[in-house]
């Protein structure tokens, strides 16, 4: 009986040692499975964080009274953004496509978990892309802020998160769900790797419509059509956005390998490289050559211009490539920001034309400028076709913009009352004016004194 039963315990034990010698071959794919799923996800908390950021960047660039209404709206832009993407924007931008121009599945949500034929990240794909959407969704809210309706606002990051941004992305990422899927623009070889154009230049094009359409804050040039000074809330409530947008942009161009892979760590010191390198030449070349105008918002802008450029070639250039883009991107930001303010005579308070729509071009055509490439791959090339997809880019947005724009000014409205401008938004309520002058009405003097 004894040695019955120690055969039987030999037995067990031989058979439960053979499974765990088995495991190695079994448990590293499951392990690493699980880890890119843990990182993905936590580069899609980082991105959601970004909002964060924003809000206290652009609540810190603009006057004091308006940032109330600042950052309203950079919460709206993550409700209205995570719900019709959710419903339609990411269906059209990863939905099986037709023709390489539109998805036509993935509609709320459907499919998106446990589909064979698609992504292995499931519903974490989601979230990562959503917070993506809503990036180029705030950087309306920003270049368009101070004079802006709340519903009219509402209305076009709606339309851009439906129509705008998941079409365009289609073209360039609607194979990241569907291996398979055509997708036009990424199929002639056009790389955008996290969305220099995008997502930053996408959302630049239909913010400079907005504020070409709506015009200059009330006051913003004299008669002769120089800026006048507005003076800026709290740079330093800006500086910590930045901060945060910057350890936001770890994940937003870490986490867009879909793996924590050899790889990540490059592509994070590649993102640290430029916009540190951007940033010291926005600041020295606005202070040296520049005479030192508008020192505080080109330092802060050039920074974000950096980060923004090599976010399209943060996995193709090696350091010194990273290097490279940001000590040019700084010199981008700061000569688009005087073409936008002081040619143009554009209204943007808190820069995001250059930072995102500049500072996005550059990066992309930056893949083939400083882009590391097969023998096979000629620069001249790919630069024409990175030329073309920024060209796509802005033309189709702003055809697009425009008619969204020119619409909403015709049936609702775009701007604000003179009041609410002067004294601030007030969402759902009234100007905030002092008990004196809640008295008084502007005289048709004022109120052209104040435009001019």
């Amino acid at each position: 009986m004894k040695r019955k039963i120690m055969t039987t315990l030999l037995l067990i034990s031989y058979a439960t040692m053979s499974e765990v010698w088995a495991m190695p071959d079994a448990s590293p794919p499951t392990v690493s499975f699980n880890i890119d799923h843990i990182w993905v996800l936590l580069s899609a908390a980082l991105v959601f964080f970004m909002q964060a950021g924003f809000k206290a960047f652009e609540v810190g660039m603009v006057r004091a009274e308006h940032g109330n209404a600042v950052a309203i709206k950079n919460l709206i832009d993550w409700i209205i953004g995570s719900l019709i993407f959710l419903f339609i924007g990411f269906g059209i931008m990863f939905g099986k496509s037709s023709y390489g121009l539109i998805g036509t599945d993935l509609f709320f949500g459907i499919g998106v978990q446990d589909n064979p034929e698609g992504s292995g990240l499931g519903t974490i794909f989601f979230l990562f892309q959503i917070a993506f959407a809503t990036t180029a969704l705030t950087i309306v809210s920003g270049a368009m802020s101070e004079r802006t309706g709340f519903i009219p606002y509402m209305t076009a990051s709606a339309i851009v998160a439906v129509v705008i941004y998941p079409v365009f992305g289609h073209w360039v990422w609607g194979n990241l769900f569907y291996e398979d899927n055509p997708a036009w623009l990424a199929d002639l070889g056009f790389i955008d790797f996290a969305g220099s154009t995008v997502v930053h230049s996408i959302g630049a094009w239909v913010g400079l419509v907005g504020i070409w359409i709506i015009g200059p804050r009330l006051g913003r040039f004299d008669s002769h059509g120089n800026p006048k000074e507005f003076k800026p809330a709290n740079y330093s409530y800006s500086v910590l956005g930045l901060l945060i947008l910057w350890l936001g942009w770890w994940g937003f161009n870490g986490g867009s390998q879909l793996a924590l892979d050899g790889a990540v760590g490059d592509i994070i010191l590649n993102t640290n490289i430029a916009g540190a390198a951007a940033g010291l030449v926005a600041f020295f070349h606005c202070y040296w050559f520049q005479n030192r105008k508008d020192l505080y918002p080109k330092f802060l802008g050039g920074i974000i211009g950096g980060l923004v450029a090599i976010t399209a070639c943060c996995a193709n250039v090696n350091h010194f490539g990273a290097l490279a883009v940001g000590l040019t991107a700084g010199l981008v930001h700061n000569y688009g920001y005087d073409l936008i303010l002081y040619k143009l005579k554009l209204d943007d308070p808190v820069g995001a034309i250059p930072v995102h729509g500049f500072c996005g071009v550059w990066g992309t055509l930056c893949v083939a400028l400083f882009g590391q490439f097969g023998p096979e791959t000629s620069r001249l090339t790919q630069l024409g076709i990175q030329a073309l997809g920024v060209s796509v880019a802005f033309v189709f947005t702003i055809t697009v913009s425009y008619v969204m724009f020119t619409l909403l000014k015709k049936t609702i409205g775009l701007r604000v009352s003179p009041d609410e401008e002067k004294y601030g938004i007030i969402i759902g309520g009234e100007a905030n004016m002092g008990e004196e002058e809640e008295e008084m009405e502007m005289s048709e003097e004022e109120l052209l004194q104040l435009m001019k």
